[in-house]
């Protein structure tokens, strides 16, 4: 799955059909991550944003919003730098949770897995992908960066990417620190809205080769 990785107007929210719709009709699909594959951004179209929680080092909940960078039918994607706060956490407890809300509220995955490390290959094609905003990103965003006074943090900014090639044709290669996460789900909640009923989910679990479904109130 490749896309432009630039950001750009947020897509519109979904229009839905609840009379064919897997997760509000009567016949909801056997097929957990096939339903996942139709409902996120095929190639070309921009990435979502979504929430990874995490399991704190002190054992305490800890979130934060980033890209949803690939999900290739088996596992979801993202990237970030391996010096964060978050990586420490997958380092002590591979548990994550991620959740992904559509415009408008109508709808919501969220994937319970475990998360590894993806190749050093798969995570330099991902940053190769991504804005050249993005790219330069993954090399300022950091703790120091983030203490400087704003004036500091402009300049320090502009330095860069005319070290780089400029604003017309920067040249970035990913950061030694550039790191990408797969994580493998044992759990998918779907939901969607209805303003004709109360909504619902519909939650699956990993259950050997298969997954079991149960439906669940909104």
């Amino acid at each position: 799955m490749t896309a432009s990785y630039a950001p750009g107007i947020p897509p519109a929210p979904v229009v839905i059909d609840h009379d064919s719709d897997p997760v509000q009709s009567d016949t909801p699909l056997a097929a957990p991550l096939a339903l996942a594959a139709a409902w996120l951004p095929g190639p070309g179209e921009d990435r979502m944003l979504m929430t990874v929680s995490t399991v704190g080092v002190d054992g305490v909940p800890d979130a934060r919003t980033t890209m949803l960078s690939d999900y290739d039918g088996e596992r979801f994607f993202f990237h970030t730098d391996a010096n964060s706060r978050k990586v420490a956490e997958l380092s002590a407890n591979p548990g994550v949770a991620l959740t992904i809300l559509w415009p408008g509220f109508t709808r919501q995955l969220v994937v319970q897995g475990t998360a590894q490390r993806s190749s050093r290959e798969e995570s330099d094609a991902a940053y190769r992908r991504r804005s050249p905003y993005l790219q330069q990103l993954a090399w300022q965003n950091t703790a120091e960066f983030a203490q400087l006074p704003l004036d500091e943090r402009r300049a320090r900014w502009a330095e860069f990417l005319r070290a780089h090639g400029g604003a017309d044709e920067p040249a970035f290669t990913p950061p030694e620190a550039w790191a990408g996460f797969a994580v493998t789900p044992h759990r998918l909640v779907f939901w969607v809205s209805n303003p004709d009923a109360a909504s619902r989910r519909i939650a699956y679990a990993r259950t050997g080769d298969g997954w079991s479904l149960t439906a669940l109130p909104g």
